[in-house]
């Protein structure tokens, strides 16, 4: 299968929040529940040449963190892994949204 920049399914409000909820319940409340990175951003890897979307990994930084690396991936699913790598996402604590049913 090949990448065509349609993957991804849009989800209901209900079924986001209960799987965020689920996160939340089997995570400590101290836990990063979510990370921020800014739309310029995200647009530098989108506009590289052949970057059909973004995929995401889950890290620990070097300081024992979590976080998250975004890296773009062509059509044939290959990480572009000598463009551009995005790291150093706002976490959510601290920088969290108003409290909602995603986050709260």
């Amino acid at each position: 299968m090949a990448f065509n920049g349609d993957e991804g399914t849009v989800v209901t409000l209900a079924d986001a929040s209960r799987w965020t909820a689920n996160f939340r319940k089997a995570n400590p409340s101290d836990e990063i529940i979510a990370q921020f990175f800014g739309k310029n951003q995200l647009l530098k890897i989108l506009n590289q040449k052949g970057c059909v979307g973004i995929r995401f990994y889950y890290g620990i930084g070097d300081d024992g963190i979590k976080n998250i690396v975004a890296v773009g991936a062509s059509s044939d699913q290959n990480d572009m892994e000598n463009g551009i790598i995005l790291e150093k996402a706002f976490p959510c604590k601290p920088f969290c949204s108003k409290g909602n049913s995603l986050n709260s």
